[in-house]
């Protein structure tokens, strides 16, 4: 029997996640889980601004990929990267219409009064940049990047109480209608 020469090394951190998951509510709520372990596995408190910024931003690019991206029959792809040297965890949801491209640009107040489309608006409230990219013909990837807890470009959230508790509403009378 030959030895091997193969040395075993310390683990490597890994610094992406990606997983298939079904465009259904359940997946879009298994993202939202998902996230917020791995970040626990990086060393980012399951319970910090962080991680549940990151849970939430996972959980309505998700919401937005079945909602809005779906096709029958196919998954959506999350991603999440660790990036310490500019200083965030980016979120990626890849679906499978690339043909329904989110409106970056939409009046907020319009948005307000809408029956759906808030989404973005908490997207936009909780990540320090968000967009969106076509990479092939076939899918398009929404992203959004949330800053790590002592990283230079780390704000604090531009929310008040009074505005997450009328976004809380908000969401809740979507989900009764």
């Amino acid at each position: 029997m030959k030895s091997s020469n193969v040395r075993v090394g310390p683990p490597t951190h890994a610094t992406q996640f990606t997983i298939r998951l079904s465009s259904t509510a359940r997946g879009a709520r298994l993202a939202r889980r998902l996230a917020g372990q791995q970040l626990a596995a990086w060393g980012i408190p399951y319970d910090s601004e962080t991680s549940q910024a990151v849970a939430l931003v996972t959980a309505e690019l998700a919401s937005n990929a079945i909602t809005h991206g779906r096709l029958s029959g196919r998954d959506f792809r999350l991603t999440l990267l660790l990036l310490p040297e500019q200083g965030v965890v980016r979120v990626e949801v890849t679906d499978t219409r690339p043909e329904r491209r989110p409106e970056p640009d939409s009046a907020p107040s319009r948005m307000l009064d809408a029956p759906s489309g808030r989404g973005l608006l908490l997207v936009r409230a909780y990540a320090e940049s968000w967009g969106w990219e076509s990479r092939d013909a076939c899918t398009k990837t929404v992203w959004g990047e949330v800053a790590l807890p002592s990283s230079p470009v780390s704000r604090p959230l531009r929310r008040t109480a009074a505005e997450g508790a009328r976004w809380r509403r908000a969401r809740h009378s979507d989900r009764l209608s």
